[in-house]
């Protein structure tokens, strides 16, 4: 695999954007020879993936139309990442004086948009870039050699975005570099998306309020591509674990305080009645798997407490929990960050409507047309 590599990384200070003698050589290394040698790793990489290597992909890019000063291969889970422009994926980036590839693990950072792929917005592509980077230090306790700065020094916009999107990154030198170390590097990028992806089965991408988002979209249009829903998988007793992690962590901070706590979450529009000085506050929780929980979903009686009783309830959100699985055990959440407001107004947050529950007025039984 070296040898091709240094044979693309020879053939990238040719650049052209038309498909010139050196541009089809270097399209035929690209999208053939390194395609194949990477699915020739494909037993060590999809076992390194784990429940996620049993649909696992190799594809590649010189360009659509016009070459592009930024070739690249990924592979990756087809459920996880049905495109280029959806999920996270291993990558293999080329610098365009032909210095450096990098082994990388990053996200999609395009959309299509009028018929051509648009760059997503930088603080969004940080966004996601850090909640990978967050996941591997949470799981591995850093991200080891995959440290390195990815710079592809391009000329144009769309390769600058890569480098953006790119959550880890190792660089190697072509001419210095041995073909066990790819080999080895591409299973430690395996391992890092394994548990990428496992986290995105867990929901921690998402706000509360864009996983419930996605639950309501699932239950108005069940027929619907499922490709929107990738990457949403909590179960049951998953949940569950969540919720009671969320209730603990928010009871600890409320006692820590001098409230006195009592659990109202089976029969009330809230979670807890907090007491203190004689004053007694209705308490909402909210917990998420996710770093953070600056969205979240309330129901209609939920907000109508909150703005009858303003100044007289309080938030307390519980993010970045961390899900314990043993088999034939009941999953537990372990961890949890904090953020609590008392005395709260959801006057001061904004709204937004994602569902309506529609009723059709009574009206007398349709007739019956014979056609």
């Amino acid at each position: 695999m070296i040898e091709t590599l240094r044979q693309i990384s020879q053939l990238q200070p040719a650049y052209s954007p038309s498909n010139t003698p050196a541009m089809q050589a270097r399209g035929s290394l690209i999208r053939s020879t390194l395609v194949g040698e990477v699915r020739g790793l494909a037993a060590v990489l999809s076992s390194e993936l784990a429940e996620y290597g049993d649909d696992f992909g190799v594809e590649a890019s010189d360009g659509i139309g016009r070459k592009t000063e930024a070739p690249w291969v990924r592979f990756f889970s087809r459920r996880m990442s049905p495109t280029p422009r959806d999920g996270f994926y291993a990558v293999i980036h080329f610098s365009a004086d032909g210095s450096a590839f990098w082994i990388t693990v990053g996200c999609g950072s395009t959309v299509w948009n009028g018929g051509d792929l648009r760059a997503l917005p930088d603080a969004k592509l940080q966004e996601r870039t850090q909640w990978a980077r967050s996941v591997v230090d949470q799981h591995f306790g850093g991200a080891g050699q995959f440290a390195d700065t990815i710079a592809l020094g391009a000329k144009a916009s769309l390769p600058r975005t890569f480098e953006k999107a790119t959550a880890l990154a190792r660089r190697f030198n072509p001419v210095m570099t041995a073909d066990a170390e790819i080999e080895q590097a591409l299973i430690e990028a395996a391992g890092y998306l394994r548990e990428v992806y496992r986290a995105q089965a867990m929901g921690s991408h998402l706000s509360l309020a864009e996983a419930a988002e996605i639950e309501l979209e699932a239950l108005a249009r069940p027929n619907a591509n499922a490709a929107a829903r990738q990457g949403l998988g909590l179960t049951g007793p998953e949940r569950r674990a969540i919720e009671l992690r969320a209730m603990k962590v928010a009871q600890d901070w409320l006692e820590g305080l001098g409230f006195s706590v009592k659990d109202t979450s089976k029969n009330s529009p809230f979670d807890f009645a907090a007491t203190q000085n004689g004053d007694t506050f209705k308490i909402e929780v909210k917990g998420t798997t996710g770093v953070s929980c600056d969205e979240f979903f309330m129901t209609k009686n939920e907000v109508e407490l909150h703005q009858r009783e303003a100044g007289a309830t309080g938030l307390v959100l519980v993010s970045n929990f961390h899900l314990v699985r043993k088999s034939g055990v009941l999953p537990t959440a372990v961890g949890g960050t904090c953020h609590g407001e008392i005395g709260w107004s959801i006057a001061s947050c904004e709204l937004r409507p994602v569902a309506y529950r529609v009723v059709r007025p009574a009206s007398p039984p349709a007739k019956s047309h014979r056609s």
